[in-house]
């Protein structure tokens, strides 16, 4: 079975390396977004200064765009099957759905984000200081970074899945995809840091880094940076793993229901 799906995940991988002026614009696109993003921050920062030093919100802007792709990326190979009902094909297959979509989607996201990545980090790199990106606070804390930012993806895959699930029961996956896509952005810290919120928004704060969306991107950047301590990463790696696991079981429970009651459109 894992088989199966590994070569599911190497079919997606040699898929993805076709679009590479995808790759080149998305960069282009990222790199100037984050320099828009930052140039606001130090506006912000020049009226009035924010406990959160600036060096880490420049880093924590270019770790959030250089894995933008990580979030917004979706099968849509998948939503144009569950449209027409060419999905009773894969049906037929001898393994488990969710795991063979699963697997597709992680390629997806994973390489999208590594080939946007290198590029953008290095650009950072170069930049002077206050406009790019920073050492990670200690070498525990950037293997700590990475562990959670793989966490990240596998959470980040899970909810994708759902998100599917909901929209073999709709058909059309605008409407959901728009109103999670909004949700993530805000929650995950991509539009604004979630250390940046209100004062009087802290104790929401602290709901908002507890719930799925934080383990996306928010906490592996805080682990990097060192707003989040050392010694607090056991806990927030948990943390992430225990969401992981929570919702592929919703995801899993999802689409077996889905294949019971599965009503194929087209023909």
């Amino acid at each position: 079975m894992m088989k199966a799906y590994l070569s599911a995940f190497r079919m997606r991988w040699k898929m993805e390396l076709q679009y590479r002026g995808a790759v080149v614009g998305g960069v282009i696109c990222q790199m100037f977004f984050g320099l828009i993003l930052i140039a606001l921050y130090r506006a912000l920062y020049a009226g009035k200064p924010q406990t959160m030093p600036l060096s880490s919100v420049t880093t924590y802007v270019w770790l959030q765009q250089a894995f933008f792709r990580m979030l917004l990326a979706s099968d849509a190979d998948l939503l144009d099957k569950i449209r027409t009902g060419n999905i009773a094909y894969d049906l037929c297959r001898p393994l488990q759905l969710y795991g063979y979509y699963y697997s597709r989607v992680m390629a997806q996201k994973l390489l999208g984000s590594l080939l946007r990545a290198a590029p953008m980090l290095l650009f950072a790199a170069l930049l002077p200081e206050g406009w790019g990106i920073r050492l990670p606070a200690s070498l525990p804390a950037f293997c700590a970074a990475v562990l959670g930012l793989f966490l990240g993806l596998l959470c980040m895959c899970a909810l994708e899945n759902v998100t599917m699930g909901f929209t073999m029961r709709t058909l059309d996956s605008r409407g959901m995809q728009a109103m999670l896509n909004l949700l993530m952005m805000i929650l995950c810290g991509n539009i604004l840091p979630l250390t940046l919120f209100p004062e009087s928004w802290q104790k929401v704060q602290k709901v908002i880094t507890a719930l799925p969306y934080a383990q996306l991107l928010d906490a592996p950047i805080r682990l990097y940076t060192g707003e989040r301590a050392l010694s607090a990463a056991p806990a927030a790696l948990l943390l992430q793993a225990a969401w992981t696991a929570a919702i592929v079981g919703l995801g899993l429970l999802l689409w077996r229901s889905n294949q019971k009651r599965l009503i194929l459109q087209g023909g």
